[in-house]
């Protein structure tokens, strides 16, 4: 009965099996117990090396190197019009205006000298290059995204959202079936583009939609590969398929994992690192009887025959490989009820092209996967709302599982805002650990605080995000140091830096010479979004550190929901926007004061 969770879907991505685990040079054999990279004391940190040199990120001259006297002059204006809440409150208006007043072919060219040739890199693929080349010849790399969006009404949005995530079979369930309220679709909600300014947005149409995203995603793909040798190229997943799947796949994983949280309660191990929890076997075996899970011969069974629990206990790694195996990737969807302590369908049924529409969202994320190996690209999979991320994840972990066994070909999106970020990334670390593929990783703060904070509250649910910004930090670099710790033992961890705090790229920059880490390793990635934070990427890229640019394209028109965006993230960043400006006007006088004004300075 038992087996693996995501074999059907392993299936889809045509998976291998794992590889056996490899212990870590200099290691004792665990005798079955993972081994978990303990952080390392400051005094064992390369204790022989000299305090690092660390780039400037005051210097206004090598902040703007790359940069013409023109394109400080239009940061200069495109900051402080942002600095100005009335105007980015009525931005729509303001742009439709000016489309009236001045025509289309004005109206390009205006936008093209302030917000378009601030934050995006050009049109089409042919349109980046000199900007990506001449971005490379001061050490920074380029993350491509294509940010076309829809241009719908709040109104269109939500009936979209709920037609894509409400199942028609959903509808026939029995009405004692528990559905969690964080993981309903609520049309209060249904505008997912609410109170988001740095990640764009995506609803489901149709399958045929699907694909005309997977083929942007493509073409996005071998622009990359066709202007860099170590490009990325950054997909979300909500693009690819019908959000249903990934609202109730979502679902299953969190009852499954709270089920594993109340199992270690009764062995009294609350509130233990979920990479840190083990159960005694005996213990689980007879309470997954009791709740009628299996006989007790069965649940026997299930773990000699996974090889799992030769240690006399079971992790939350063991434990999501003994989550019931259907055969129809619909049938996956069963969940414990922690009230009745019964296993129950959260759908009764799927429709036959429900099961398709979910079939072929895995096979779309197969061929993009497959086009970055071939191209030599990273792909990033960006992170959504948190009653899609555990879906998201999941799957993005089965593709690491098949692509990156020679190198990192996929990352996966850890929001440290998230209370779970840490349990997220270290147990994924230690399953890579012990799978013997290289871990990726890209860690950010996070885009949906406001939209999921306010949700959270109006539904009735727990929040998931840390209380406060500085739980946040503490929460980022708890999860770096995890990460970097194990890229020490392990050099097949990999993680991308994506944050526009000083303090934030200084503490990793640090850590990196106290473990000996050098940039040369290109192991430890540095990102910033194209047009902001040009002071932190620039003296990176020219100290040798491997840093990147989150780089928007495609036509004006089609790009002003992304534009919207960062003129009010401009306007929320105060502080840093603030720091900027004072460094660009800095650099603006110096050369008026050295001559330097009309003269290259790259």
């Amino acid at each position: 009965m038992a087996s693996r969770l995501l074999r059907p879907l392993r299936r889809s991505f045509s998976t291998a099996p794992a590889p056996k685990r490899r212990e870590p040079a200099g290691e004792e054999p665990a005798s079955g117990r993972p081994y978990i990279a303990p952080p390392l004391p400051k005094s064992a940190r390369h204790p022989a090396a000299a305090a690092p040199v660390l780039p400037d990120f005051g210097n206004c001259r090598e902040a703007y190197r790359s940069k013409s006297s023109a394109e400080l002059v239009r940061s200069l204006l495109v900051f402080r019009l942002c600095s100005y809440g009335v105007l980015v409150d009525r931005h729509k208006e303001l742009i439709n205006l000016s489309r009236v007043l001045l025509g289309k072919w004005l109206f390009k060219k205006l936008m093209r000298m302030t917000f378009y040739g601030q934050f995006v890199a050009g049109e089409d693929q042919e349109d980046i290059k000199p900007l990506i080349r001449r971005n490379r010849a001061f050490g920074v790399g380029s993350i491509l995204d294509y940010s076309v969006e829809e241009d719908i009404t709040q109104e269109e949005a939500e009936n979209k959202e709920m037609e894509s995530c409400e199942s028609l079979a959903g509808k026939e369930v029995a009405e004692n079936t528990r559905r969690e309220k964080k993981f309903r679709p609520h049309r209060r909600f249904g505008d997912r583009r609410e109170n988001v300014f740095s990640a764009r947005t995506y609803f489901y149409a149709d399958e045929s939609k699907c694909d005309q995203y997977m083929e942007t995603f493509l073409r996005c793909i071998a622009a990359s590969g066709g202007s860099s040798e170590d490009g990325f190229a950054a997909i979300k997943l909500t693009a690819l398929g019908r959000p249903q799947f990934l609202l109730q796949f979502s679902e299953v994983l969190v009852k499954w994992r709270g089920f594993f949280r109340q199992l270690a309660a009764e062995q009294g191990k609350a509130g233990q690192a979920a990479v840190d929890t083990k159960l005694d076997l005996e213990r689980l075996q007879e309470s997954l009887a009791r709740f009628g899970i299996a006989t007790l011969e069965e649940i026997t069974h299930m773990f000699t025959g996974e090889k799992i629990g030769l240690s006399g206990t079971v992790d939350l790694l063991d434990w999501n490989n003994l989550i019931d195996n259907r055969t129809k990737v619909a049938k996956l969807f069963v969940v414990p009820n922690l009230q009745t302590g019964e296993i129950e369908p959260l759908l009764q049924q799927f429709t036959e092209e429900e099961e398709l529409q979910m079939k072929r969202m895995l096979q779309r994320m197969d061929i993009l996967a497959k086009k970055a190996l071939e191209k030599g690209v990273c792909l990033m999979v960006d992170a959504e709302q948190t009653y899609f991320q555990p879906a998201i994840s999941r799957l993005t972990l089965e593709m690491q599982r098949k692509f990156n066994t020679e190198k990192p070909v996929i990352f996966n999106t850890y929001q440290c805002y998230l209370k779970d970020a840490y349990d997220n990334v270290s147990v994924d670390v230690e399953l890579a650990r012990r799978e013997n593929w290289y871990f990726g990783a890209k860690l950010v703060r996070g885009a949906y605080m406001a939209q999921e904070r306010k949700r959270a509250k109006e539904i009735g649910y727990e929040d998931p995000i840390n209380k406060t910004y500085e739980d946040t930090n503490v929460m980022y670099h708890r999860c770096l140091d995890y990460i970097l710790d194990e890229i020490k033992v392990n050099m097949k961890a990999n993680v991308m830096v994506a944050s526009h705090n000083e303090r934030t790229v200084s503490y990793a920059m640090q850590r990196m010479h106290e473990l000996g880490l050098h940039p040369s390793s290109k192991k430890i990635y540095f990102g910033q979004l194209l047009g902001m934070s040009d002071q932190i990427s620039f003296p990176l890229g020219q100290a040798g550190y491997s840093v990147y640019k989150y780089v928007p394209y495609g036509p004006v028109e089609e790009v002003l929901p992304y534009l919207s965006r960062r003129a009010q993230e401009n306007r929320g960043m105060v502080a840093g926007t603030l720091r900027e400006r004072q460094l660009l006007w800095n650099e603006l006088m110096r050369r008026i004061s050295k001559g330097e004004l009309f003269k290259p300075v790259y």
